[in-house]
């Protein structure tokens, strides 16, 4: 008889840069799987590990491989220190998602830092991480992941927006959970947030006062990514080759005109994916945007609820732990009908401490 009863820490760290998110979660199983989050925290880059994650996809194979040593030395060391704080005792296994280099399923390609079983070692724990590799050779795009625990811890809901360094949906259509990514939210918004000094557009007040650049709107409305359909994902990669070049046209005009053109562009991109009178459930930081999140509203007649700062901070984490659980379990935690793999399957490596 399988275990009903688990408690595990959920580790993320998104393209967005701002941190890794730790959480300690108690997941149980009745029937259907309940949780509660027991500790949660996010623990900072320093400016030099944002400059070496910012441009390590554009380094040679050798300097990665040292990076991916020395950034699985820094998670044990932060996941070390979060034990030691909360003072932790029980814990099943850490579900590790790693840090993005490069994500190109169509070129069979993903990669995120930090999934080594030197993790493991140094923890002297169960970890389970690289969820994505498996899915991409099954022929899926490894992303997203998140929309499993959407369906199993938030039924309550009709869809789920995710709004990170990219925003992703779940929703179900014809009784099939289906989900995608929708465009690039803060990897843009805090690259251009930062050129004014700003760490990012708090709470999208710069954007605010910009006005609309016509042709930079109408760019972007037409590119590629938004006319196919799902399965689709986003990486950095894209924003690097498509979306920063066509930004940077108009770098002669006011950083507050374009942040609040392409906040413009991101609310009726997002808005638009929501069925009339849906009821969705609204996370990650991009909800803190009050701008943005005034935007999506204006392109939806979809009812958008922001949950409590645990569930809007750290939902992607929480799913990561569940993700993990579902793994040692030996059950489908990755869906061929969001990711376009051959087949569901039960994702990521386990290495044992």
């Amino acid at each position: 008889m399988k275990k009903q009863d688990y408690k595990v820490i959920g580790v993320m760290s998104g393209t967005s840069l701002d941190g890794i998110d730790l959480v300690y979660s108690h997941f149980t199983w009745d029937g259907q799987w309940n949780f509660s989050i027991k500790a949660a925290k996010t623990v900072a880059y320093t400016t030099a590990w944002q400059e070496i994650l910012g441009g390590l996809h554009n380094e040679a194979p050798d300097r990665i491989r040292e990076v991916n040593s020395d950034y699985t030395e820094l998670l044990a060391k932060v996941i070390n220190q979060f034990i030691v704080t909360h003072k932790l005792e029980q814990i099943d296994g850490v579900c590790s998602h790693g840090h993005t280099v490069f994500h190109q399923p169509e070129k069979g390609i993903t990669f995120q830092l930090g999934n080594q079983e030197k993790l493991a070692k140094r923890l002297g724990l169960t970890v389970i991480c690289d969820f994505r590799t498996q899915d991409v050779a099954f022929g899926g795009q490894g992303a997203p992941l998140v929309p499993i625990g959407d369906q199993l811890l938030f039924s309550k809901y009709e869809a789920c927006l995710n709004l990170g360094g990219f925003a992703n949906a779940s929703l179900t259509q014809k009784g099939t959970l289906v989900a995608f990514d929708l465009c690039a939210v803060n990897t843009v918004l805090n690259f251009l947030a930062q050129k004014e000094g700003l760490e990012c557009d708090f709470g999208g007040g710069l954007a605010q006062k910009g006005r609309r650049i016509d042709p930079l709107f109408e760019a972007l409305e037409i590119l590629d990514f938004y006319t196919k359909l799902p399965p689709k994902s986003l990486g950095i990669e894209w924003v690097n080759a498509t979306l920063f070049p066509l930004l940077k046209k108009y770098d002669t005009h006011p950083t507050e005109d374009v942040l609040h053109t392409y906040t413009l562009h991101i609310g009726k991109q997002i808005g638009a994916c929501f069925d009339s009178q849906q009821k969705v459930l609204a996370s990650g930081g991009g909800v803190m945007n009050d701008y943005l999140m005034y935007q999506i509203r204006k392109h939806t007649a979809a009812r958008i609820h922001i949950p409590s700062s645990d569930i809007i901070n750290f939902k992607e984490a929480l799913i990561f732990g569940l993700l993990g659980v579902l793994r040692l379990r030996g059950e489908n935690n990755c869906l061929a009908s969001v990711t376009g793999a051959s087949q569901d399957h039960s994702s990521g490596i386990i290495f044992r401490g």
